[in-house]
């Protein structure tokens, strides 16, 4: 154990040494993320990376290892673990040496000044996905005060992460309340509770509303674009619905946009892979989606923001996920026939636009205090690295 007072430079050799342990496949599957380290991948609903078929194959992950993603580790894609399980082959794995405090270790091996070190040793023609040098890592050195000190620094950044946990709990809430079955339904907590292991999407609805089936109010369109797209290259988010890709513009989706499929106001959007998933929305503005997606007109029987909100409540949602086929849970395919099967209830007009405009109302506040606590979330994260890296400041070792 260091005893002495002060800061020491380091090898990272000296600190850790490359294990792969195989042929534990019952082990728990984990995964790596830039923002957490070393995490359950069940504990995450946006991995969608499948796990290999021989899960005997992947490394055996122990408290206190350090696992690196090599083809991320230049973007902060590590951590030490905290937890037992396995992880792919294609991570690297590191036992401890030393008896240094593991927290402390994965603050400091995380922090700007050793990312900026891992991009300089990564190495590839794809500049998303440059992989890490493992031999040139036994080269950096890592600055490390006594134990007591480690400790002490390590529990200030604890609180700071146990602050970012409590506003991620806060965020999932949030999300969760984006759409109200209750309110969606005009029913009771009562009822609300009970249509949760419903296997209809009409059970427990008011008597005096009218029920319907997909297809006789919802008409596929099939308009394509023309030369010019009509509008922004649209996609579907399981929280917000149908909204602009911000992830690439038009020129980049296809050179050829003819093929895609025109959107206007008030047309349902649907992404019949993902519809157990929110995959689906009324549009508000006119653009174009991929092919891949479906567009139907509206009923005038139905007020649009009241289908927006019903098909993507957790009622639909859960049913979505009973009509789809597929291998993969994630990936639940529904087909035209089975959606223009689907049962919808039609309470009268004036209704429908009470709860559309209402839950429009609640999804903008709950919109509100979602970017207050984002925005909130980036400045600890922001605060936390700030300041493992002004303390190697203070010790004159980084940049």
């Amino acid at each position: 154990m260091r005893s002495a007072v002060g800061w020491q430079s380091v090898p990272f050799w000296s600190l850790y040494r490359r294990d792969k342990k195989v042929g534990f496949p019952a082990e728990e599957l984990l995964s790596v993320y830039r923002d957490y380290g070393v995490i359950r991948k069940s504990d995450r609903n946006d991995n969608w990376n499948r796990a290999g078929e021989d899960l005997a194959a992947y490394q055996l992950v122990e408290p206190g290892d350090l696992v690196l993603n090599k083809m991320k580790t230049w973007q902060g894609s590590l951590g030490v673990s905290s937890l037992r399980g396995i992880v792919s082959p294609a991570y690297f794995v590191y036992k401890p040496q030393t008896d240094d405090e593991p927290r402390f270790l994965h603050y400091t091996l995380r922090s700007m000044h050793h990312v900026g070190f891992y991009a300089s040793i990564s190495k590839g023609i794809r500049p998303n996905q440059w992989d890490l040098q493992p031999e040139m890592l036994d080269t950096m050195r890592v600055f490390l005060p006594d134990i007591d000190t480690q400790r002490e620094i390590a529990d200030s950044l604890d609180k700071v992460d146990s602050m970012i946990a409590t506003l991620e709990e806060l965020a999932e809430a949030l999300r969760q309340r984006t759409t109200d079955t209750a309110a969606v339904f005009g029913l009771s907590d009562d009822h609300s509770r009970h249509v949760e292991d419903a296997h209809s999407p009409l059970d427990g609805i008011p008597e005096h509303w009218g029920r319907t089936k997909f297809g006789y109010d919802f008409f596929e369109s099939t308009e394509r674009n023309g030369d010019d797209p009509p509008g922004p290259l649209l996609s579907i988010s399981e929280y917000r619905g149908v909204e602009v890709n911000t992830r690439t513009d038009g020129q980049q989706a296809s050179s050829d946009v003819s093929h895609y499929r025109v959107v206007r106001p008030d047309q349902l959007a649907a992404n019949m892979m993902w519809l157990n998933h929110g995959g689906l929305g009324v549009a508000s503005m006119t653009g174009y989606i991929s092919p891949d997606y479906k567009a139907f007109d509206i009923s005038p029987r139905f007020y649009p923001r009241y289908v927006h909100h019903l098909f993507r409540s957790p009622r639909y949602v859960d049913y979505f996920g009973t009509i789809g086929t597929g291998v993969r849970p994630n990936a639940q395919r529904v087909t035209k026939t089975a959606l223009d099967m689907t049962p919808v209830p039609m309470p009268p007009f004036d209704e429908q636009r009470r709860i559309g405009d209402h839950l429009d109302d609640v999804a903008a506040n709950i919109g509100r205090m979602q970017e207050k606590v984002s925005a909130l979330r980036k400045l600890l994260i922001e605060r936390r690295g700030a300041l493992i890296t002004s303390i190697l400041a203070a010790q004159g070792v980084a940049a």
